[in-house]
């Protein structure tokens, strides 16, 4: 009983019915891969009225452009014919009567007779897993694009932050050099007002007692004490009104036309009657003629002689030359004074820079860091050659 089952089973009807039955497309072809046999599953999957497909060649159910490429494939697959799944990892497309394409996965198997050597191919529609993947690829690159997205925001936020704490770190650094810079303009403010105000308070008194007692040498000489006094505050209060100034940005470069030589020789006239212990000279060489601004250049050389007096023992010489070419104009300061140590130098121009040698002398520690600002200004630069004990040189370079 069970073996005649089972041999019902494995007959010709049993093939036949599970060939007819099948679920996916299944067809066979011959060495010339004509069709011999088709399934209803197949010839439904193609849109072929039963038995229409037989007899045809099999590239009939293939596209016109891969023709080619599927004989070149079939005619290897005969030449080796063994069990395998078509074209693995490519896209394959099965043609309809109608001329629509859609995706296939097939798997050959070879087979033959004594008679014929056959292949027999089981082909599945796979539209609707192609229209899966590629809705997972799109979803994929949506949202790939997404945390792109978020990740450049989240970039920019982090930068943004970044930039927030750069910002605030540099503007407490300036609140904290604002701040020491206030604590030594205090302190130096008023030490600098206190003494010339200290000594012409005393010469007051004296040159009243001296008066009573008719000692005109004493007299005068406390006068001029007073006089230097005020001429001291007086440089102070201009270096204070130059840096707020300054710092302001009020403070415009408008060039002139000028005769410098002329200009630079009046200024240190001016200048010469500030001191009675130095003797200031003035050469000038090329063009007489310049086109700068006359306030910025009075400040500099306001500055530059009145620290060359200052720094310069009494009965010593102060030069300051002039020279105007077709581009540049150079003004040099050059005094015998106590000069700049080496170790100095390098802070020269800082803000309230005094150099440990000129502690005992009065003065700001403004007015270097003034003529710097204001050259710059006038796009151009200073320099100096300085040495401990044998006194200094400062060149002011400016375009015209």
């Amino acid at each position: 009983m069970k073996n005649s089952l089972k041999d019902k089973m494995e007959g010709k009807e049993s093939i036949d019915a599970l060939f007819q039955h099948a679920t996916e497309g299944i067809l066979v072809t011959n060495s010339k891969a004509e069709i011999t046999r088709i399934n209803p599953s197949a010839e439904k999957l193609f849109g072929y009225a039963e038995k229409e497909l037989l007899g045809q060649k099999i590239e009939v159910l293939i596209p016109k452009r891969l023709t080619e490429k599927h004989v070149q494939h079939r005619d290897k697959f005969h030449g080796d014919p063994h069990a395998r799944s078509m074209g693995a990892g490519m896209n394959l497309s099965g043609l309809k009567k109608n001329g629509e394409e859609f995706p296939v996965e097939i798997s050959l198997s070879p087979f033959s007779n004594d008679e014929e050597k056959f292949v027999i191919a089981f082909i599945v529609d796979i539209t609707v897993r192609k229209q899966a993947e590629e809705k997972l690829k799109n979803y994929s690159v949506e949202l790939e694009k997404q945390v792109k997205n978020r990740t450049l925001i989240l970039e920019e936020a982090i930068e943004e932050l970044e930039k927030t704490k750069k910002d605030l770190h540099e503007a407490l650094n300036t609140e904290k050099v604002l701040n020491e810079l206030k604590s030594r303009f205090v302190s130096m403010a008023s030490h600098e007002f206190r003494t010339p105000l200290t000594t012409m308070l005393s010469s007051l008194s004296l040159v009243t007692i001296y008066g009573e007692q008719n000692d005109k040498k004493n007299q005068d000489k406390h006068v001029a004490k007073i006089k230097n006094s005020i001429n001291n505050l007086t440089d102070i209060l201009n270096d204070f009104l130059s840096v707020s100034k300054l710092e302001e940005g009020k403070l415009e470069n408008m060039p002139e036309e000028m005769n410098l030589s002329a200009f630079v020789a009046e200024t240190v006239s001016e200048m010469q009657q500030l001191t009675s212990t130095n003797n200031i000279t003035h050469a000038h060489i090329g063009k007489e003629n310049a086109t700068l601004d006359k306030r910025f250049l009075k400040n500099i050389l306001f500055n530059l002689i009145s620290n060359a007096i200052k720094f310069s023992p009494e009965s010593t010489n102060i030069q300051v030359r002039s020279e105007v070419s077709n581009l540049t104009v150079k003004i040099l300061v050059i005094d015998q004074g106590i000069g700049i140590s080496k170790e100095d130098q390098k802070n020269l121009f800082e803000r309230f820079f005094r150099g440990h040698n000129a502690t005992h002398i009065q003065g700001t520690g403004l007015g270097l860091n003034i003529v710097a600002r204001y050259a710059e200004l006038m796009n151009g630069s200073i320099g100096f050659n300085s040495e401990e004990n044998k006194g200094s040189t400062f060149t002011v370079i400016l375009p015209q």
